[in-house]
């Protein structure tokens, strides 16, 4: 007997109807526990995700980790009782009948939204609506680009997506649907929740788009349903399956809270609890006559069934790729790239070697580029991009060619202007555990991708962000585009690493590092401006990795401590030089990762800061610097937006010379 028919035999002793009900009994009893949560989407999609299952979705619950499962994403993350009830009923490790009793509470991995890490099965962070479409555009992509590159035997999967009217309303959902569409994503399969209904009350009340219109003109097919018909999902997922020329949207036309006598297709069975009255009226018009947390034996047995379904074809997977070859196998490695860390180290070694005896003044975003000429041909992995600012972020190298929808083996990726699309499909990258994905824009649209960047944190994911075009150096186009508060708005978000690396060797060194943290993004903030060079030691050693160190010390007993990022590095090392002209000793402390430093002891710390005075320099807003300055202590930088005129200008003006540091510290030291 074959998996299909496994799967067939398994379930046909048991109704669908049942089956749904399993999820929708479960649904609205966990979020009346909790006194709180979003009955209605889980019961009015349960029909579609029970056909989903028992049809057609490839999975393993004792193997939630097989990189060739089909992925199933709920971007619409308030439902999240529907993912938590499927993970318990199809039996994935650690989702308890418990688990789901304690939705909501402390301690418990059945959190209000589903986290990624917190239980087998949950494929990425949802809850910020339209988030999950994106990454699910990421995992699309990432299927594509890892098929090119370990062939259909390897890879070769769907990814599911269940969005609700509030994905869609969302601005990232048609970032997202239209890169799909323009790469002719065709293992994308969108399920749209179409209940009409969001929390104020109809969707009419703010929107009448003809979504099904809208994705067929961005490049999809599409087609809709009646989403209680099983008969007639089970025929649309199959369709869709079969043509993968496109991406598709299958448009469920649903009944929110369905089986709920009084609040059945109503905004009240949205988010509160149906209460103990409405859930026995429920029970009775459902003909589920069980206890609140009760699924029968063979409900459950049915749905485990599905859960062991592809142990043999993971078995066989398994085997398949013990015998490709090292670079494939390479692919698939825990944490991805771990295998080349040899190159790696070599790569970094080279540019620093290269970076080091170069006198030349470059922009630290030119810097970039030439790590990057190291790093891609050492590093397959690494799969870069631009938000249609390719030549300007310095993100592509001679050892890049475009993916286009014809060329997925290709390592370069033009993901348009949607900076917050591309940010959360390099999420989506990442999560496929098989890419390093960087993206490139300039540093102050962060505000666009900023929601992204921090759940790709929460997640902790390795994603790497090239902003470049750093502060005011930038220059005439003026305070629109010249960041002021982003590197304090960005060092405010736990688990993000953010690097402002101050010549060649740094930047090479923050690359290594950002490559590095398996765990934590990184924010690269790059310079439009040169710098010249400050480090001429080509050492293995990773001076960056302590997040300050001293670049100049003192010729004694310090006078003073000039501390600086990225581009004023230079001005504070030119200040420390008057200031021993004025027979004051000033030491210079380049601080490319305040994280990195934070999670230095403190003798480090105290030792590298000292107990001199200190200014703080950076072309940037104050606020990220007070952890490092005390009652007394300086700093030079802005308190107000920029302006348009060259870079030299502006830094006269807004007092970032050598002349005004030397000028404070003198007066602090007196």
């Amino acid at each position: 007997m074959n998996e299909a028919q496994t799967r067939t035999g398994a379930t046909e002793a048991v109704s669908h109807a049942d089956m749904a009900n399993a999820i929708r009994a479960l649904s609205m009893d966990a979020v009346q526990a909790a006194k709180s949560g979003h009955p209605g989407m889980p019961m009015g999609m349960a029909d579609v995700a029970t056909v989903l299952y028992r049809d057609v979705l490839r999975f393993s619950a004792n193997a939630p980790d097989w990189p060739n499962r089909d992925r199933f994403v709920l971007s619409a993350g308030h439902g999240s009782m529907l993912l938590y009830s499927l993970l318990y009923l199809t039996g994935y490790p650690g989702m308890t009948i418990e688990e789901i009793k304690n939705f909501r509470q402390w301690g418990s991995n059945t959190a209000g939204h589903p986290e990624y890490g917190h239980a087998a099965g949950i494929e990425t962070t949802t809850g910020p609506l339209g988030q999950g479409i994106a990454n699910a555009v990421g995992m699309a992509l990432s299927e594509r680009l890892l098929n090119a590159r370990a062939g259909n035997d390897l890879i070769n999967h769907h990814i599911y997506c269940i969005a609700g009217d509030g994905c869609l309303m969302e601005g990232i959902s048609q970032e997202a649907i239209s890169l799909a569409g323009h790469l002719r994503l065709g293992k994308l399969i969108v399920l749209f929740d179409d209940n009409g209904i969001s929390i104020d009350g109809s969707t009419s009340l703010a929107v009448s788009d003809d979504q099904v219109a809208r994705f067929a003109a961005s490049g999809w097919n599409t087609m809709r349903i009646d989403g209680h018909d099983p008969e007639a999902i089970s025929k649309a997922l199959a369709a869709a399956r079969a043509d993968s020329s496109k991406p598709w949207l299958i448009a469920c036309r649903t009944v929110i809270g369905y089986g709920s006598p009084a609040r059945a297709g109503t905004a009240k069975a949205h988010g509160e609890p149906l209460g103990p009255d409405e859930i026995t009226a429920t029970r009775e018009k459902l003909g589920w006559p069980y206890q609140p947390f009760e699924v029968p034996e063979d409900v459950l047995n049915a749905w485990r069934a599905l859960g062991a379904a592809h142990k043999g074809e993971v078995e066989a997977w398994d085997k398949r790729v013990a015998s490709a070859s090292s670079d494939v196998q390479a692919l698939f490695a825990k944490p991805v790239a771990e295998p080349r860390a040899k190159a790696l180290a070599a790569a970094v070694t080279a540019a620093k070697t290269q970076f080091a005896a170069d006198e030349s003044q470059k922009a630290t975003r030119v810097w970039s580029q030439l790590t990057l000429e190291h790093l891609v041909p050492a590093l397959p992995e690494l799969i870069g991009g631009s938000a249609d600012l390719t030549g300007s972020n310095g993100t592509r190298t001679s050892h890049h060619k475009s993916v286009t929808p014809d060329d997925f083996s290709a390592n370069y990726i033009h993901y348009g202007v949607r900076e917050h699309g591309m940010a959360a499909a390099m999420n989506g990258l990442a999560l496929s555990g098989s890419i390093i994905p960087y993206g490139a824009t300039f540093l102050v649209f962060t505000d666009y991708c900023r929601p992204s960047i921090r759940l790709s944190a929460l997640m902790h994911q390795r994603v790497i962000y090239v902003m470049t075009h750093d502060s005011i150096g930038l220059g005439e186009d003026g305070p629109t585009h010249q960041p002021v508060e982003h590197l304090s708005a960005l060092r405010a978000i736990p688990n993000l690493h953010v690097m402002r690396p101050a010549d060649g060797v740094e930047t090479a060194e923050c690359w290594e590092l950002a490559i590095g943290a398996t765990k934590t993004p990184t924010i690269l903030a790059l310079s439009r401006q040169g710098v010249p060079r400050l480090r001429t030691d080509a050492s293995s050693v990773n001076r960056c990795a302590k997040g300050a160190y001293v670049l100049n010390e003192a010729e004694g007993a310090r006078d003073i401590t000039l501390i600086a990022t990225g581009t004023e590095v230079d001005l504070a090392r030119s200040a420390a030089k008057q200031l021993a002209e004025r027979g004051i000793k000033a030491a210079v402390v380049s601080m490319p990762s305040m994280e990195l430093f934070r999670a230095q002891d403190d003798a480090y710390r105290e030792e590298t800061l000292g107990a001199a005075p200190r200014i703080a320099i950076e072309a940037a807003i104050a606020q990220s610097w007070y952890e490092w300055l005390r009652p007394g202590d300086r700093f030079v930088g802005l308190k107000d937006f920029g302006a348009s005129a060259p870079a030299g200008e502006l830094y006269k003006q807004f007092g970032l010379t050598a002349d005004h540091i030397a000028g404070i510290a003198t007066e602090l030291v007196k």
